[in-house]
């Protein structure tokens, strides 16, 4: 009889569960993309919530909501767009927080590229450089501002090329079409280490602090589904995923 008893609790509660499930269109920044991934199925796991995942550039986000993309939360690469998207009466006030802060890489798919103290950039460059386009994505910037401050910017500005996102400028170092590539760290980091390549961590005194800012944006105001996300961000377990990839708090 217990044992019955507990099989109908159990099934209450799996049914409670379905019940009051429900999805969220989640905007994400594309450093975000991988953790974002193994959250997302936790997250699921948790609450029996859906968190449907669009990755791409920041700045192409702010864009699309503005033109009236139905996204319900957006887990910026910087913490200017959501506060942007805030007072344009877009996202909704009180809801923005730092979900986490990244860092910036310069990496290779070669395992030999890359030396520990970044001495690569200070050589004759050779080969393609790519970046993300620093007009729409942080890390692009942030790019930009590494190779000014370390006085490389002029030798190497003609070999750049710069992807919408810094997932495509991953893309351009991982497949060959550039020999080196500012990305994030979360993108080539895996349970605490570098998985595969060359890389250097770059200084965070070279660049402003990569501070990732979340917003529940208006369309997302009456979903469960979408406060809940947020709350789950700040859990132990969401940050845990995250330390693993390389961000900080």
């Amino acid at each position: 009889m217990k044992l019955w008893h507990g099989i109908v609790a159990a099934l209450v509660a799996a049914w409670s569960l379905a019940a009051s499930a429900a999805q969220v269109q989640v905007a994400v920044a594309a450093n975000m993309a991988a953790p974002m991934r193994r959250i997302a199925a936790d997250f699921a796991r948790a609450t029996g919530h859906e968190a449907v995942l669009v990755p791409g550039s920041t700045g192409k986000f702010y864009a699309q909501i503005r033109a009236g993309a139905p996204f319900e939360v957006l887990l910026a690469a910087d913490d200017e767009t959501p506060a942007r998207l805030e007072r344009d009466g877009l996202g909704v006030a009180g809801t923005r927080f730092t979900y986490a802060t990244g860092r910036l890489v310069l990496w290779s798919a070669d395992p030999a590229r890359v030396d520990a103290q970044g001495a690569v950039l200070r050589r004759p460059p050779a080969g393609k450089l790519a970046i993300a386009d620093p007009k729409l994505a942080p890390y692009g910037a942030a790019a930009l501002e590494a190779l000014r401050g370390l006085g490389v910017l002029a030798a190497w500005q003609p070999h750049l090329v710069q992807g919408e996102s810094v997932g495509q400028a991953y893309q351009f170092a991982a497949t060959g079409a550039a020999g080196l590539g500012f990305v994030a760290l979360a993108q080539v980091m895996a349970e605490g280490r570098i998985a595969r390549g060359s890389a250097w961590i770059v200084p965070s005194s070279l660049h402003a602090p990569l501070k990732q800012d979340a917003i529940l944006l208006k369309p997302g105001q009456a979903n469960a589904a979408a406060a809940a996300l947020l709350d789950y961000l700040r859990s132990d377990a969401a940050r845990a995923t995250l330390r693993g990839y390389g961000y900080q708090f």
